[in-house]
């Protein structure tokens, strides 16, 4: 029986495909390399961006209570008759005193 031989490949092809092949490999790793970074560079830019909106809830959570503890403290009464006395001008009004007189004749008993 005869021996087959195998193809040799000749050395061109040989050369040829080690560097399609080494290419391609760095082909790919800078691509990859690319876009690890362009996420990683995504995803620090949106935890920045999240740390920036809580901090800006926070300021405005702040400046609520600041509010609220301003209206409470407006909205005493001796401080509103404060401000109407000497801001304002205004006087205590005087008491009135109110007198009824019923007349009992013209209820007829009912004994």
């Amino acid at each position: 029986m005869p021996v087959k031989r195998r193809k040799r490949r000749s050395k061109k092809n040989r050369e040829f495909l080690q560097t399609l092949l080494f290419f391609s490999t760095t082909i790919l790793s800078i691509a990859g390399l690319i876009v690890y970074l362009w996420v990683y560079t995504e995803v620090d830019e949106t935890m920045l961006a999240i740390e920036v909106q809580n901090q800006v809830s926070k300021e405005l959570e702040n400046s609520v209570k600041e509010l609220k503890m301003d209206i409470a403290q407006l909205s005493r009464g001796d401080r509103i008759s404060y401000v109407a006395r000497t801001e304002l001008n205004m006087v205590p009004a005087e008491p009135e005193t109110l007198m009824i007189y019923i007349d009992e004749n013209a209820f007829p008993d009912s004994h």
